[in-house]
């Protein structure tokens, strides 16, 4: 027989985890399904070695707490990070919402670590100002960083939290979503049925194909986010010091002139490079391991979001695209050396020899990259080495290092309303995998909304944060 819920949450990341927190005093009964291990089992795996190298591949990126388990624990409490929450609310109202949700983590055992970002604001304002002059917008970021070991207290800590009417069933992934005559049923997972009032879908980027596949099945219309291309820099760590001695984490925003589009850095850190694999083959750096070596180099990613327009409706299957290009020419990663690239020939190991930056990824190939980035890419990436070459002189040394190719993907982006609600009434949409956040901060605001949203519904309102 069916089992009946008041509430079902699908997918137990940080948006699920603050949907049942919001909703773990009111009463309602709630399930929490999960495709991945619970807490206690997943550390377990993590720490364990000889374990099947399959099982900790998934344990890495499913179970209790989402794919940033087991991360360096950093929360983003600056509003132009980790998402797109703003699309559905002021910046006011995300900005209360980051700052509560700090308090939550720091209430289960994150109060006391530090926040980056505070210190040297006289000379951010500086940088801002130069950044002005380049035609860039720099923005810091303030940053808790709870640390590995603590960020998985904090989660332990959360899921010991809920009372007796709030249950948790993991290694049960969803198979489907139900809806009839336009009303939400509930789900099967693991050949069960669950009838709920209230569904709130919260994939993580791990579900987000299969729910792309379920939201289109219900007929939920789903627009695709854009997809980032670009390259992986490397040069002397003094070049970039005057950013990365006063930001523990910044990125600087260019629109070139050339095409208009938006060009950004990514992950700016004076460290080498932290390859692993990932299941697409892709070269995949710095990758949630956060396992650092101090190189001598900074290295962080330039990238060109481009959002494609209607009919093409498949970013990700493009951006793979360019990348098994780099794979098919280099048998991997390619490095070419930024004058190369400019004077219209590919880099030689011999060439790369006698650079100035030593590779810290002596496994890439020298080639052109060229014949794998289309010329709109190359001319966007060349102006914004041109603009950071004002605010760090040097940053468009011919020595400096391009690997490539570096893409991110970002899930197809479901129709919601300012609620999260998606067209089907009492059916939510929310986390990494819905398309809407990218990161710890802002998908657990997500997880307020709908919680708080909820509580309106029942007639318990928490008030104002």
């Amino acid at each position: 027989m069916a089992k009946s819920y008041d509430v079902v949450i699908i997918g137990a990341g940080p948006a699920g985890i603050f949907t049942a927190l919001e909703l773990a005093d009111t009463g309602l009964s709630i399930l929490i399904l999960e495709k991945g291990l619970d807490i206690r089992e997943r550390i377990a795996l993590n720490r364990n070695r000889t374990a099947p190298a399959a099982d900790r591949r998934a344990n890495i990126v499913s179970g209790w707490g989402g794919a940033g388990a087991f991360s360096d624990g950093k929360l983003t409490l600056t509003t132009d990070y980790g998402g797109n929450l703003d699309d559905y609310m002021n910046k006011g109202e995300l900005a209360r919402l980051i700052s509560y949700v700090d308090s939550v983590y720091c209430r289960f055992g994150g109060e006391g670590r530090q926040v980056y970002g505070d210190e040297h604001r006289d000379k951010i304002h500086e940088l801002k100002r130069k950044a002005a002059a380049a035609d860039l917008a720099f923005i810091p970021a303030r940053i808790r960083h709870l640390g590995t070991d603590v960020n998985g207290e904090i989660l332990t800590h959360m899921r010991d939290s809920f009372p007796s009417h709030v249950t948790v069933k993991a290694n049960c992934p969803v198979d489907h979503i139900l809806v009839k005559d336009g009303k939400v049923e509930g789900v099967i997972a693991g050949g069960e049925t669950y009838l709920c009032k209230y569904l709130v879908a919260a994939p993580g980027r791990d579900g987000a194909e299969w729910f792309t596949k379920e939201a289109e099945s219900l007929g939920l219309h789903t627009a695709s986010n854009a997809v980032d291309i670009g390259v992986r820099v490397e040069s002397p760590a003094e070049i970039y010091e005057p950013i990365t001695d006063i930001c523990y984490e910044s990125k600087l925003v260019y629109f070139s002139k050339s095409f208009d589009d938006r060009v950004r850095t990514f992950c700016m850190n004076p460290y080498g490079f932290v390859v692993t694999e990932n299941n697409n083959g892709l070269m995949t750096v710095n990758g949630h391991s956060y396992a650092h070596k101090k190189s001598g180099n900074t290295n962080f990613a330039i990238l060109v979001s481009k959002q494609f327009t209607q009919p093409f409706h498949e970013p990700i299957e493009y951006g793979k695209y360019i990348a098994s290009l780099a794979n098919m020419l280099g048998g991997g990663p390619i490095v070419q050396r930024l004058g190369d690239l400019r004077d219209g020939r590919r880099s030689t190991a011999e060439r790369i020899r006698r650079g100035l930056v030593h590779p810290t990824m002596p496994s890439a190939t020298p080639g052109d990259l060229s014949l794998v980035l289309p010329y709109r890419f190359l001319k966007d990436i060349m102006e914004m080495f041109e603009a950071l070459d004002k605010v760090a002189p040097g940053a468009n040394s011919r020595h400096t290092l391009l690997y490539g190719v570096e893409v991110k993907f970002y899930s197809s982006r479901i129709e919601l309303s300012n609620q999260l609600e998606t067209k089907i009434p009492n059916f939510f949409a929310i986390g990494d995998g819905a398309g809407i956040t990218r990161g710890l901060a802002q998908a657990s605001a997500a997880g307020v909304v709908v919680g708080r949203e909820i509580c309106a519904r029942i007639g318990k309102p928490k008030g104002e944060i």
